[in-house]
């Protein structure tokens, strides 16, 4: 038996093989890619900044971030169970950090931080820092798209999530900045006639969904930090010398000068409640002479007088601040 092949069936033949060609030459290769607008949000405070001009470092807590989700509450975990709140935390403190313009302790006691917040007993913790960052993990998900076609396959999965961020300020105890970001990262991958990669499970969206979510909130995190007048305090008088809190590694020098101010009175706010501390006044000048300590919590400076008069005495009652 003979078969014949017509001029129309071999049009179509040739059709369909150049289709074929033209689906193989646009297979989909895995790639992993932020919703747009998940980009870095960058501080207006840094970003006026003067190149080579000098700032001192606020010393930042970041407490480790609670997973409120059920997600990563199995397998999904760390020795802390809570790989999702840890990822939340890392994630701040790098984009954080690379402004330099903090200096960094980690915290991973979150549930007795709340406590004591809620309490309003935050100085019985003795947290060595100027502010207290405590977040958490409201939502996260994930799901997997398929879009099949006749001849190709295309997987895509996707990633959310949503983060809360309060900032605390230890001195008053009081939340001066809280608020939420969403974030979302997807990544695909697709075959065609078979041909193609096919799209196993893809850890690396957890991060970037996260980091989307964070990125969009850490603008006015900075904002808030960098907000007030860099402040330290007066440890102790010893041989002629005032002790302050910090050294190098906050950007103190030798020859630094610092305003010394004596604490104004404290008054109830009768609407809120609160406790208010008024504007201090300045009673003179240190200067500082030697650096000492070996790390971020044990830096002191020594300083002299280099005008007005400081007492000696009930050195708890005075702070110093950057001019």
């Amino acid at each position: 038996m003979k078969i014949r092949y017509t001029f129309s069936s071999s049009v179509a033949f040739l059709g369909l093989s150049i289709m074929l060609m033209t689906g193989c030459a646009t297979v989909r290769t895995p790639e992993v890619q932020p919703v747009p607008g998940g980009k870095v949000q960058m501080s207006k405070t840094v970003a006026a900044e003067q190149p080579g001009k000098k700032y001192l470092k606020r010393k930042v807590a970041v407490a480790r971030f609670s997973n409120e989700t059920v997600y990563g509450q199995g397998f999904w975990v760390d020795e802390n169970k809570d790989r999702i709140g840890k990822q939340a935390s890392d994630i701040l403190s790098a984009m954080l950090l690379a402004t330099d313009r903090f200096i960094f302790l980690e915290r991973t006691d979150i549930d007795k931080l709340k406590r004591e917040l809620k309490l309003g007993n935050l100085a019985n913790l003795n947290i060595p820092a100027d502010y207290l960052i405590i977040g958490s993990v409201s939502e996260f998900g994930r799901k997997n798209v398929s879009d099949v076609g006749v001849f190709s396959r295309v997987m895509k999965q996707q990633a959310r999530a949503k983060v809360n961020i309060r900032l605390v300020d230890i001195r008053t105890e009081q939340i001066i900045y809280s608020e939420e970001g969403e974030g979302e990262a997807f990544s695909e991958a697709g075959t065609v006639m078979g041909v193609g990669d096919r799209a196993g499970y893809d850890s690396t969206l957890n991060d970037k969904a996260i980091g989307a979510a964070i990125s969009k909130l850490v603008s006015n995190v900075i904002e808030n930090l960098l907000h007030n007048p860099w402040r330290s305090y007066l440890l102790a008088y010893e041989n002629g010398s005032y002790i302050i809190a910090g050294g190098i590694s906050q950007g103190i020098r030798v020859n630094d000068r610092f305003n010394v101010y004596r604490r104004g009175k404290t008054v109830r706010n009768p609407q809120t409640g609160m406790m208010v501390e008024l504007p201090g006044q300045v009673v003179g000048i240190l200067s500082v002479v030697s650096l000492m300590g070996n790390d971020p919590t044990s830096e002191i400076s020594l300083c002299n007088v280099a005008s007005g008069t400081i007492p000696r005495t009930e050195l708890d009652q005075y702070y110093i601040q950057e001019p």
